[in-house]
């Protein structure tokens, strides 16, 4: 496929091989943000860092490391795949803030401050009560905000996401969710959220997983590019894009540890219900990263004109980790 349209995926946690680099090649991916870690403490996310180093190294002609906004397009020159990498959960930085900016420097450009339950920085959409950001999540907040790490409420409940976007002086992002309004999962968000988002100079990514999907499986490419349109319309084309969360060749055992981590013996079921046990039956229309032309010829078909598509696409991550996650800071 022609890569003269910019594409990046605000999220991706695949079981990484050659084969799916090569996939993104053929898709017309220019840039992943990929999931390092979700429970791991600081010790296994250095783990977790070298995996990658070496995956950089024997793939080095597809894939390379993406630090800052600018990187994105060295690698898109440099005809591959730039990989960003952040955190699904605040556990890598464990109760010390010394580890935000080391981090930061290893290359973790966005961490969420939650993994759907309460963290020692903020509460997790599936709690039944929102206790905001904590002390620590004030501070926390303020060291990313200096080093450069973006703040992701991806997995956050209400009332700690619109803290969150309040006490950051940087944009915020939800990097991969959907509208709440459009479909009731637990882990999308309301109108307000997504206003607030967009008032703070951050971004939403449409987020591919079928449970947060009107339908589900079945969802249509049609009606998910509606639901973009409204979205459009609610908080500016310049601050959506996608985030799929494509989980691609996973085994069982990784949606356990996303779900379970350490905290529970038994299975978290997401939404409370024993059909969202295993993984979902995928989209007809998004299998992998091949499938992105779908979702451009999508927009096309709903509408979208070449620059709002080139935006949702692409150009609007770029801009937002120029806004959000400049250079990093000692």
């Amino acid at each position: 496929m022609s890569r003269e349209m910019l594409v990046v995926d605000g999220l991706q946690y695949s079981n990484w091989s050659r084969e799916i680099f090569e996939q993104m090649h053929e898709g017309g991916v220019d840039a992943v943000h990929a999931t390092l870690v979700y429970h791991e403490n600081a010790r296994e996310t250095l783990s977790r860092l070298g995996e990658w180093n070496r995956r950089f190294e024997a793939h080095d002609d597809l894939i390379m490391p993406v630090h800052e906004a600018a990187d994105i397009e060295r690698a898109r020159q440099a005809g591959k795949v730039g990989i960003f990498l952040g955190a699904q959960n605040c556990s890598p930085i464990e109760d010390d803030i010394d580890m935000v900016a080391l981090l930061r420097r290893l290359g973790l450009l966005i961490m969420q401050l939650t993994y759907n339950n309460q963290s020692l920085l903020a509460c997790g959409c599936y709690e039944a009560e929102d206790s905001g950001i904590t002390r620590f999540g004030r501070q926390v907040i303020k060291e990313m905000n200096r080093v450069g790490m973006v703040i992701d409420m991806s997995h956050s409940a209400e009332r700690s996401t619109l803290d969150a976007i309040e006490l950051s002086e940087r944009p915020v992002i939800v990097s991969h969710a959907n509208p709440h309004a459009w479909h009731p999962a637990r882990r999308n968000k309301s109108d307000r959220v997504l206003e607030a988002i967009a008032e703070s100079g951050g971004l939403l990514g449409f987020s591919a997983y079928p449970f947060h999907l009107r339908d589900g499986p079945d969802c249509t490419l049609a009606a998910y590019c509606d639901m973009i349109a409204a979205t459009a319309d609610l908080m500016g084309i310049e601050h959506i894009g996608i985030g799929t969360d494509l989980c691609q060749a996973q085994p069982t055992s990784v949606l356990e540890w996303m779900r379970n981590g350490r905290w529970s013996k038994e299975m978290d079921y997401g939404e409370g219900s024993q059909t969202n046990a295993g993984w979902p039956r995928p989209l007809s229309w998004f299998r992998d990263n091949r499938d992105f032309p779908n979702l451009i010829a999508g927009l096309r078909q709903r509408g979208f004109d070449e620059e709002e598509i080139g935006r949702i696409m692409g150009r609007n991550w770029v801009e937002l980790l120029e806004r959000a996650a400049p250079p990093s800071v000692s």
